[in-house]
């Protein structure tokens, strides 16, 4: 599984990645988590908002920050 965090920087793109981090730890999944910041690349997905998740290459939420609850549920699916 991968799952990406599109964003700038921000506090709300830093919580959304350690959210995702607790989620795939509580899961105990094997998932390589990573940071996109290029607006470029961020653009290229769609989004308009950030920050956004993106799960093995499908946009699943943007502009907002998802608990971990929330993440898990996601990723469940």
């Amino acid at each position: 599984m991968k799952i990406e965090i599109l964003g700038v920087g921000c506090p709300k793109c830093k919580q959304l990645t350690a959210n995702a981090e607790a989620a795939v730890k509580e899961l105990n999944i094997q998932a390589e988590i990573g940071k996109v910041t290029d607006i470029d690349k961020i653009t290229e997905y769609g989004v308009m908002m950030t920050p956004a998740l993106v799960v093995d290459g499908t946009v699943v939420l943007a502009g907002k920050v998802l608990s971990k609850e929330e993440i898990i549920k996601l990723i469940e699916k």
